[in-house]
């Protein structure tokens, strides 16, 4: 078992977010988090990444308790969490917003490699390496935040809304990269509005309301399960 959850309850303030969340994750899997705003789907995320401290729960990565260790902690053990609305450095190039993914890493060959990894998955990225990265597309600021992500080797990869605001034709774009990512050996825990596309590239699914698991399963199943299609898949 790659990350276990067990019992997980998030609070922002008096509001709780998370009411016992369970979900595990197996080594190599691709596992889609859906539900509805305000579920608790990036809540989630942003526990796992040490970005908000749970109250109650556990998180088990590897055997570890991550549960309440620092962010830069987490990123060392190689999980890695593409946020919501891409957060890419507008300010800085392309070239440079790649380098900051690496910024763990002191050696320069590496680093480099790793450069080349994510201009031969994102060619218009390395036509663009010298641009600034709010001069983007949102599609191509989306492939800047994914490759950032990428430069730290992560074992898991927590993708938050990769395809939010894009194009159909990008978004069919972005999900072949996110299954090219995980052939690679990247294990990924996905959150996405776009219910059809997470689950028809998932292995497994869960589905959350209002922060508590409402179904989960193997994501054909929950592809064809009436009440996840009546409420998240459009009829």
């Amino acid at each position: 078992m790659m990350l276990q959850i067990n019992n997980l309850n998030v609070y922002y303030g008096a509001i709780h977010a998370l009411k016992g969340v369970d979900l595990h994750l197996e080594k190599g899997e691709i596992v889609a988090l859906i539900g509805s705003n305000g579920a608790g789907k990036s809540t989630t995320l942003n526990a796992i990444s040490a970005l908000l401290s749970p109250r109650v729960g556990t998180i088990i990565f590897e055997g570890q308790d991550i549960t309440h260790i620092p962010a830069q902690e987490v990123v060392k053990l190689g999980i890695i969490h593409v946020p919501e609305g891409r957060k890419i450095f507008t300010k800085m190039s392309v070239q440079e917003n790649l380098e900051m993914g690496a910024y763990l890493n002191t050696n320069k060959e590496e680093i480099a490699e790793s450069m080349e990894h994510a201009f031969t998955m994102f060619p218009r990225l390395k036509e663009r390496r010298k641009q600034m990265g709010g001069t983007l597309s949102g599609g191509e600021q989306q492939m800047l935040a994914i490759g950032r992500g990428l430069m730290s080797h992560p074992k898991l990869l927590l993708l938050d809304e990769p395809s939010m605001g894009l194009a159909p034709v990008l978004v069919e774009q972005i999900f072949d990269i996110i299954r090219d990512i995980n052939s690679q050996g990247t294990s990924i825990l996905l959150v996405e509005q776009n219910a059809q596309m997470a689950l028809s590239i998932a292995d497994r699914g869960y589905v959350l309301e209002t922060g508590n698991n409402a179904l989960d399963g193997k994501a054909h199943d929950l592809l064809h399960d009436p009440k996840v299609m009546e409420a998240y898949l459009g009829g």
